[in-house]
């Protein structure tokens, strides 16, 4: 039905007046403007600003600069170096600290989730007149004469420290649970160092000190160990004082003490110490550095080629990493411990490493009692490739894991590989059992679970499947919960290379 002249030229007047009003109520970005950010909950970041020594700076400009729009929030340390900033938005932010007297500390690539609150401390390190010192984080008051010092100076600085942001996503990174196991068991082989008699010209301060310590005693240690300090500059006090900081949290100052140690006196323990401590806080290129300079300086040590081995893994040099691994046990073939890396290497990568299947032959056929030897030769055998001279693999491989077997009958993942075998070889039935004593042997073994549940679905039996594949998803989420925990908790360092931007580790 048609309008009366009159009456539709009211309408369209009054259609017009709103499209104009609705118009100027929507966003800019109708209106040739860039949309506004979305609200979000705002994310903070607080921290510490130290100098060299370990003591807070106050006074200190800390930006937080946005790598979008060219947007800074600063904010100034307290009296006991404090600050505290926030953002409106996730992402990755850069931290910089300055003060006049101090050369500027910059930390790249903060990342920043929604609800999450992080906490950086940074280190400013004094303007000197030696080059040197500038790569140090090393306590100024050790800079003397009769210091022993490395001769070249490291090619890098601790900068800060930051929470860990659960370096490396999901839990199924099975390179990286690899890396971090390793490196918390190249930590372990510093175990019953500092139980050891103190040294004689300490009388027996430096007895007192391990005392505290091993009663738990950490901060009455840490004060006694000082008071050595005072009257005496020592390497072995240093390290003490690492391994006290480290057990209370406080690895910034940690590092720091086991660098004195090495600098004062570089041998196999104090230059060990520092590597590992680099390595366990994620400063995985400096760990290397460290770690190839002690093995240099001390060709006997197959610890120290043990860490640098686990470095390497941790850099991505896998080949490399194996290489080493093979030397330290040609240095000590009695001592599992470098089979037992080279094996953990070996399974996480799914092609053979350099070296690694003989090395881990001569491991079994020395130590033919133990489960382990037996075990990671079966792994290794396993990464052959296949081809007809191999015919006779599979049972090489069984025999490995049921040996395995027989002298750990609780060895879970070692069922687990018999059931892999079995299933490879269409032994349904023999695959499955093997499978169900993998769970009952460990009923957190989250593979296990998967398999088994393969299993059931293959037989038919989808009931009991999806009760395996629950099971699996459960673990599964548990076990990545509490990596991503772990992981969160770990305080990880920031690196400074030498002649290079700053850049988070």
């Amino acid at each position: 039905m048609r309008l009366p002249s009159e009456a539709n030229k009211k309408w369209r007047c009054s259609l017009l007046l709103g499209i104009t009003v609705a118009l100027a109520g929507l966003p800019g970005a109708l209106q040739g403007q860039a949309p506004p950010r979305r609200s979000a909950p705002p994310v903070k970041i607080e921290g510490t600003v130290r100098n060299a020594a370990g003591e807070p700076v106050a006074g200190a400009s800390v930006f937080l600069l946005d790598p979008g729009p060219s947007i800074s929030r600063q904010a100034k340390t307290a009296s006991d170096g404090s600050f505290a900033l926030s953002a409106d938005h996730v992402g990755n932010y850069s931290l910089r600290a300055e003060k006049a007297g101090f050369n500027p500390s910059v930390v790249e690539r903060v990342g920043l989730a929604a609800g999450e609150n992080r906490r950086v401390e940074l280190v400013l390190q004094a303007v000197q007149s030696k080059p040197q010192d500038k790569f140090s984080t090393a306590h100024p008051a050790a800079h003397k004469e009769k210091e022993i010092e490395f001769e070249d100076s490291p090619n890098f600085t601790v900068a800060g420290i930051t929470d860990s942001t659960g370096a490396g996503g999901h839990g199924a990174d099975t390179s990286l649970r690899t890396s971090e196991s390793l490196a918390r068991e190249t930590v372990a082989l510093k175990s019953g160092e500092s139980k050891e008699a103190g040294p004689k010209d300490h009388g027996n301060a430096y007895d007192v000190a391990l005392a505290y310590k091993a009663r738990g005693e950490l901060t009455r240690a840490r004060d006694q160990a000082r008071k050595i300090l005072a009257n005496e500059n020592s390497a072995d006090v240093h390290r003490l004082l690492g391994d006290i900081d480290e057990e209370l949290n406080n690895p910034l100052d940690a590092v720091r003490e086991y660098e004195q140690a090495a600098r004062l006196d570089p041998s196999e323990q104090n230059e060990f110490g520092w590597g590992t401590e680099l390595l366990l806080h994620r400063a995985v290129q400096p760990a290397v550095e460290v770690f190839s300079k002690g093995a240099a300086a001390h060709p006997d040590s197959a610890r120290m080629l043990a860490g640098l081995g686990a470095a390497l893994y941790a850099s991505g040099s896998y080949d490399e990493a194996a290489r080493r691994l093979c030397s330290a046990a040609d240095l000590r073939p009695a001592d599992s411990t470098a089979y037992i890396f080279l094996g953990k290497m070996q399974k996480a990568a799914p092609s053979p490493l350099p070296c690694a299947e003989p090395k881990l032959a001569r491991f079994a056929h020395d130590q033919p009692g133990n489960a382990l030897a037996n075990y990671y030769y079966a792994v290794a055998v396993s990464r052959r490739p296949s081809g007809a001279e191999n015919a006779a693999e599979p049972q090489l491989i069984e025999s490995l894991l049921q040996k395995a077997v027989t002298i750990d009958p609780q060895f879970a993942e070692a069922y687990l590989e018999l059931g892999i075998l079995d299933s490879a070889r269409s032994n349904f039935t023999q695959a499955m059992s093997a499978y169900k004593k993998a769970t009952e042997a460990n009923p957190q073994l989250a593979e296990a679970h998967y398999r088994l549940g393969r299993a059931y679905k293959q037989g038919g039996d989808e009931g009991k499947a999806q009760q395996e594949f629950d099971i699996y998803r459960r673990l599964e989420k548990t076990e990545a919960a509490e990596i991503e925990r772990r992981r969160r908790e770990l305080r990880q360092f920031m690196i400074v290379l030498k002649e290079q931007p700053a850049a988070s580790q």
